[in-house]
């Protein structure tokens, strides 16, 4: 129901952080559990992280477990992803979307109109 667009991607050396950002303009996004996702060219999507509306369910994939916090802002209708430690894996384009719901490994989508066109993230020397 709600559309959003990422921002925040770029370049950066290995070991090097950045902070990507998933905002919407409609404050019914506060109320949606969301996901972040990340696909490199010719790979599959990877579900990165998730988080509900509430900020009290978390999830990482054990790829960046320990390396990649995700939080949100409800009064900014934000959620952000603070990446740390990258590495030549982390080079994707990375996109959010609201969730219906997510568990360990797993989630459910509103579909493709509610996803955000993407940042892409590049990790290089």
């Amino acid at each position: 129901q709600v559309l959003v667009g990422e921002s925040g991607g770029g370049l950066v050396q290995p070991g090097g952080s950045l902070r990507l950002s998933c905002v919407a303009s409609d404050p019914a996004f506060s109320s949606y559990a969301v996901g972040w996702f990340r696909q490199a060219p010719g790979k599959e999507r990877e579900f990165v992280s998730a988080i509900s509306w509430a900020s009290n369910s978390i999830w990482y994939a054990d790829s960046v477990k320990d390396r990649f916090t995700i939080s949100r802002d409800n009064s900014k209708s934000t959620v952000y992803l603070q990446m740390n430690s990258l590495n030549s894996e982390d080079t994707a384009v990375y996109r959010c979307t609201t969730l219906r719901r997510f568990g360990k490994g797993f989630y459910e989508d509103y579909g493709m109109d509610y996803w955000g066109t993407g940042t892409l993230v590049t990790v290089s020397a």
